[in-house]
């Protein structure tokens, strides 16, 4: 009985640090930078907003 007794809270520890770190690898922190978005693609041949004159 006195072997439960150490052994059931040092489990019961152990198994909250791991789902901290669970939490931490599976929400990530708002400080970090979020990536940025790709740029969306252009059309071959398209131009920069300017207009063909005919």
């Amino acid at each position: 009985m006195a072997v439960l007794a150490v052994i059931i809270p040092v489990l019961m520890l152990g198994v909250v640090l791991a789902l901290g770190r669970y939490e931490e690898w599976l929400l990530p922190n708002e400080d970090w930078p979020l990536p940025a978005p790709p740029a969306p693609a252009q059309r071959p041949g398209a131009t920069d907003g300017a207009t063909l004159s005919h």
